[in-house]
């Protein structure tokens, strides 16, 4: 069963897919992309879970929201979007910035969250001023001055190379985000900040990396499972920075497990 509804404050275009009486699992994107970022893991997922995947701000089919706002926001929507739908309890997985959401949610709303998966993500991102820079450039010009750079940041030429259309797919996600709404997202991830309260975590954690990613390295993501307390730390080989994507059997097989 698959329904799709705007909600939340911020009006998430949200697609639900499994059994509505099934555990819920919330699955989050990264910044340039789109629910669909999810598409060659949600079959398998949703054979035992309520599945929720969102679009963030500006992203996909979700408006652009003018900004300045914060990753706290964001979480925001998304317990809005679950309080619309009656859900109380849920797990959640989510990438990059997505993965940054999950964070926020752990510390905010800890007694709702189940458990949490984070991949390919930081308490505090690498190079905090580059992310103004980008969103100035982005807001003058466009998202596509990013599209060469993906093939190495995003998946490693490798992926690219043997798998041209889904390369391409994800590319077109990129394409398709309007600028405020890519512009607003990075600059939240500038001023996004919680090495300090990791060990306020107390939901079950699984923290993923890709060990070829240049935005997020292992080294990075592990400062995650290092901060809270009894997480587990997996480096998935031969994959970048989108390690669902590139990797969706292995990554999807750690999740089940994990959720099990």
């Amino acid at each position: 069963m698959t329904t799709e509804t705007p909600t939340g404050p911020a009006q998430l275009h949200v697609v639900e897919d499994g059994p509505p009486e099934a555990p819920v699992l919330v699955l989050g994107p990264s910044l340039g992309t789109d629910l669909g970022l999810f598409d060659a893991q949600v079959g398998a997922l949703a054979v035992g879970h309520r599945v929720i995947r969102y679009d963030l701000r500006g992203h996909g089919r979700s408006p652009v929201v003018p900004g300045p706002y914060t990753v706290g926001d964001m979480a925001a929507d998304v317990v809005a979007a679950l309080d619309e739908r009656g859900i109380d309890r849920f797990s959640y997985a989510g990438v990059s910035l997505g993965g940054a959401i999950g964070l926020q949610l752990a510390v905010t709303v800890p007694d709702r969250l189940a458990r949490l998966v984070v991949m390919a993500s930081a308490a505090r991102f690498p190079d905090p001023p580059s992310w103004k820079t980008r969103a100035d450039r982005v807001r003058a010009e466009g998202t596509e001055f990013l599209v060469p750079s993906r093939i190495g940041a995003w998946v490693t030429p490798a992926f690219a190379e043997s798998r041209p259309d889904e390369t391409e797919r994800l590319l077109a996600m990129l394409r398709s985000t309007p600028p405020e709404g890519y512009a607003a997202c990075c600059e939240t991830i500038e001023e996004f900040d919680l090495r300090d309260r990791l060990r306020e975590i107390t939901a079950p954690t699984l923290v993923i990396a890709g060990a070829d990613d240049p935005a997020t390295p292992p080294d990075v993501v592990r400062g995650i499972a290092d901060g809270i307390p009894d997480a587990r730390f997996v480096v998935v080989p031969q994959a970048s920075h989108l390690v669902s994507v590139e990797q969706p059997d292995a990554v999807t097989a750690e999740i089940r497990a994990f959720l099990a």
